[in-house]
């Protein structure tokens, strides 16, 4: 690992100025940035700590609706009284993911930035990848693509997002607070990861120097009946296949409104309102569970080693609809 400059923040106006350098980096519960920086897969110049800025309150806004600060450990958020009971398919989610150590340092803002577990990212032995040297070409598509994308993939890139908080926080509507020295602007979730296009490299829509602060969950109907449902090669300690982020509004068995969101098969969690919009005012079954899952994963294409993730992913969004309509 290369040499950097390490300052620690006392508070938000300082880690702003501080990330106004030239190579710096915001360094939250480093789960994920010091492991690339170790492998040196990223190569920070100066790292900029804000485990003592605060951002950590979650909390209760006007209207119903749930604040976390973007410092929030994922291990508190899971187990706050204000998601649990308003919101359980995040709390679902976080318990998902990693392990409990991990959870109790990882960081809600941290888990946004998550990247990816494509191994021609992560290892530099291979000397193919677009997304840590852009222009050399996509390994993953001719090599080993068993975890990889089946929607929304280019040519350059057909790797995924790996964090299980972000397919429930496209579900649930959330939006991104972001600040900089130009002041803080607002990020629907859907917005916020890109696909990959030409430029894999560039994963998210932050602007450099701009600081995660606070995710705001709008209220919600959905309280009672929602289900996360990871598909992983083994039990534990494994990123996804497919997941599927499901949640239900319903009146005597009529769907509401329904969210659906798919993570494990895109480079950003995926969704579509039309397959949502499909299931509202009529009861849940599995034939229009079914249709909504051809519709959201329509265009989907496989490689030689994931083309089983397809038919993988439309039947587990029919396994976590009836799961969440049965859940209450």
């Amino acid at each position: 690992m290369q040499s950097f400059f390490y300052d620690r923040a006392s508070d938000s106006a300082q880690a702003l100025r501080l990330g106004q350098q030239p190579g710096a980096m915001y360094l939250a519960g480093g789960t994920n940035l010091l492991d690339l920086a170790k492998g040196g897969v990223v190569h920070p110049m100066r790292v900029v700590d804000l485990t003592r800025i605060g951002l950590d309150k979650i909390v209760e806004t006007q209207g119903g609706g749930v604040r976390i600060g973007a410092m929030a450990r994922n291990s508190d958020a899971a187990n706050h009284p204000l998601i649990r009971q308003r919101y359980p398919l995040l709390a679902q989610a976080l318990l998902s993911g990693a392990s409990a150590q991990l959870r109790n340092m990882a960081t809600m803002g941290g888990n946004l930035m998550q990247r990816t577990r494509c191994p021609y990212f992560t290892d530099t032995a291979f000397d193919m990848c677009n997304k840590r040297m852009p222009g050399t070409g996509c390994g993953a598509r001719q090599g080993y693509n068993r975890t990889h994308a089946i929607l929304g993939a280019s040519e350059a890139c057909i790797a995924v997002n790996p964090s299980d908080m972000n397919v429930a926080l496209a579900a649930l509507d959330a939006v991104i607070t972001v600040s900089s020295p130009r002041g803080e602007r607002t990020i629907p979730i859907g917005q916020f990861h890109r696909l990959p296009g030409d430029t894999p490299q560039v994963d998210t829509v932050l602007l450099p120097g701009e600081m995660i602060t606070a995710i705001d969950l709008p209220a919600s109907g959905f309280s009672r009946h929602a289900h996360y449902l990871k598909v992983r090669d083994r039990a534990s300690y494994a990123f996804a296949l497919v997941s599927v982020g499901a949640a239900l509004d319903l009146d005597n068995g009529v769907v509401r409104a329904a969210r659906i969101a798919l993570g494990g098969v895109a480079h950003k969690p995926w969704r579509m309102p039309a397959a949502e919009a499909l299931l509202a005012g009529h009861p849940l079954s599995d034939e229009r569970s079914r249709q909504a899952a051809q519709l959201l994963t329509a265009g989907a294409a496989g490689f030689k080693d994931n083309r089983f993730k397809i038919e993988l992913a439309r039947r587990a969004i029919v396994r976590a609809l009836n799961q969440a309509g049965a859940s209450a």
